[in-house]
Formats: structure tokens, sequence, C-alpha cells
């Protein structure tokens, strides 16, 4: 110990370190939110879920792997494909502050008593997940994803959640988002996309690595037909009034 140091050098070292450490922490959260609204007008080139998926496929046997996404403008979607999406994984989009609390609930109960684990993810959640996140059900990643959900919902809306999940979603094993999709598994536009084949699509989300829409199983036809009713008893208007703009 330098004897030169007074007793309360030590304490002020500390204090400048725990500032120097809040500001990191400041500056960080503030980039977030700045990056978060960039993304809410800017469309992305690609995704952190895209580059993990790249990265799995050039590591086991596929070195010349590519992604296959485009960008395809919400008003240039079918209506049935925003409808099947939201039929399929979160009917209370339209007004959800994204978290669906009712299923959150339901899915711990069920969890509790099953050995299938059973999620309760908003498309919000999803898209945040997609966008920003790995895959992986660790704590910290949840923590992560719950704070990006937070912004993605205050600084966006709602169509704009909507077409960035419908656009950055895995369709099969290197396709992501529904331009890439309809193209490649129905060689179509996806303007062209009937309610039949949304809502087929929309029932391979879940796991499109094991769900072939080009040979579906019994299991994702009837997952189909489930959505198709759904969607019938939502009706072709539910999401007419969802957000356009920003919340202010």
């Amino acid at each position: 110990m330098n004897l030169s140091e007074s007793p309360q050098s030590a304490p002020r070292w500390w204090r400048r370190l725990g500032w120097r450490l809040l500001t990191i922490l400041w500056l960080s959260l503030l980039a977030t939110v700045v990056g978060v609204a960039f993304r809410g007008v800017v469309n992305p080139a690609t995704t952190a879920f895209m580059q993990e998926r790249l990265l799995y496929l050039q590591t086991h046997g596929q070195p010349r792997a590519r992604i296959d996404y485009h960008w395809v403008d919400y008003s240039n979607m079918a209506p049935a494909m925003p409808l099947a999406v939201v039929a399929s994984e979160d009917q209370t989009f339209p007004w959800n502050h994204g978290f669906d609390l009712e299923a959150i609930e339901k899915a711990l109960h069920h969890n509790r008593v099953s050995r299938h684990i059973r999620g309760a993810s908003t498309i919000t959640q999803q898209t945040a997940k997609n966008l920003y996140l790995w895959s992986g059900r660790d704590y910290f990643r949840k923590a992560l994803e719950a704070y990006f959900t937070v912004l993605v919902d205050a600084l966006w809306p709602k169509q704009r959640v909507l077409e960035m999940y419908l656009n950055t979603a895995q369709f099969d094993s290197n396709v992501f988002g529904v331009g890439a999709a309809a193209r490649h598994l129905f060689g179509c536009t996806p303007a062209q996309l009937t309610p039949a084949q949304a809502a087929l699509l929309a029932a391979a989300l879940p796991s499109p690595d094991r769900s072939s829409v080009t040979d579906p199983s019994a299991y994702l036809q009837r997952r189909q037909a489930w959505i198709l009713d759904q969607m019938q008893e939502l009706g072709p208007d539910y999401l007419d009034g969802i957000q356009v703009s920003p919340r202010h």
C-alpha cells in the first residue's frame, strides 16, 4: 500500500468506478432505445436469428448455405397472411402491450404438470427475439427479450410489429420471411397467397425445421384447418383497426 494515499482515496476510487459503470449502462440503454426506434422505420438487411441459423447450417454439413430472404411491405401481402399468424400465434395482438399475461399464467400451470413445455410468447416477443437475440430458454435471454419487447411495443405501431414479424420469421430450413416463403414454397408472390396457403405457413411457424409445408403431415394439416376456422371466426376485418402510427 502506498503510504502517501489517504484513507479516503479507496472509497473515492470505488465511487469513480461506480459512476463510470453507471454511465456505460445508461449509454448502452440509450443505444438500444435509439436502435429499436431506428429499426421501426428502416428495414433490416438481416437479423441476429438469421445469422445464428446461417452459422449452424454452415457448420453442420452445408458450408455453402445461404439465407433466402427479401423484404416485403405489409401492403404487398395478401390480407390472409397477417390474419393467419394472428389467429395461430396471438389473438390478443391487436390490443395487448407486448405480453399476454393470461397466456403466460396458463403456460406456467401447464409446464408445472406436464413434461411438454408450452410457450406463451406474443408476436411482439417473437419479433424482438428474431430481430435481436438468439435461440434458447435461459433466463438472461428471456430478460433481454422482455426488455426489447417493451421497447418494440412502445416505439413501433402495431402494423410495423406484424410487418417485421412476417418478414423475419423462419418458415423453412433457410427460408425467412413471407416473401421468400411464398416464392420458395408456393411459387407465388406474397400478395397471391390464398387463405389455405397462409394458414399452412402459419401452422409451420412454431417448428419450421420439423414441419414440411410442401409435404404436410397429418398434424400440420389439422393445425392448418384449425387456423382456417379461427380466421373465419375472427373475420377478415379483425386487423383493420390495428395501430399504423407510433403511440403518443
